[in-house]
């Protein structure tokens, strides 16, 4: 398989959810500025909606939207558990979670990376995003992971999304459970591999 990729992106999440199950997989680095890979295709080439991630299967299909793909990856290998199984209400909430995140939290940090965005809307975007946050923060009250003791690619996709704050002015720190949540996905070995593969820490 190959995963299309831009550093940090939301990508990250399928390229950590791929180390998690222990796929066989090869990076394949996108510019989300020039919309060119390295050898100079044409992104719009490979996904005609220009973004990443896109996962490219051994037959050739191409898989995209982060939520499918990293559901996708998590079903080629059960016994990572990284999605409860298809059918069953915990999957529902995993979907939940996914659902969430893609439209409350990835989307909404959208405007605060367009250029073309006014400072003074700025801070309306900061102050939802920021109550977005302190609901998530509230939910992981007494629990490892969003889905309670286990592992998910739910928690990898709001382990990268909750990471934009930092360039961006959307301060995480006031949320405890949060920055415990963080730290403890952060130190997970399939993390620290993909992290280092993109660059993002040494």
């Amino acid at each position: 398989m190959k995963l299309y990729y831009s550093p940090g992106a939301c990508s990250l999440s399928p390229h950590i959810a791929l180390r998690e199950a222990g796929l066989a997989f090869e990076l394949v680095l996108a510019s989300t500025k020039t919309k060119k890979l390295q050898d100079g295709t044409d992104f719009f080439t490979i996904n005609s909606k220009g973004s990443v991630p896109v996962l490219e299967l051994d037959n050739g299909e191409r898989l995209t939207e982060g939520p499918a793909i990293v559901q996708y990856i998590a079903d080629q290998a059960p016994a990572s558990n990284l999605a409860p199984a298809n059918g069953t209400f915990a999957r529902y909430r995993l979907q939940e979670w996914l659902n969430f995140i893609t439209s409350e939290l990835h989307k909404g940090f959208s405007p605060l990376f367009n250029p073309a965005t006014t400072e003074e809307y700025k801070p309306q975007v900061r102050a939802k995003l920021a109550e977005r946050f302190a609901w998530v923060d509230a939910q992981l009250e007494g629990k490892t992971y969003l889905l309670g003791e286990q592992f998910s690619v739910a928690d990898a996709y709001l382990f990268v999304v909750s990471n934009w704050g930092q360039y961006v002015g959307v301060e995480v720190a006031a949320y405890p459970n949060l920055v415990a949540f963080r730290a403890r996905v952060a130190a997970r070995p399939a993390v620290v591999e993909a992290m280092k593969a993109e660059g993002l820490i040494r």
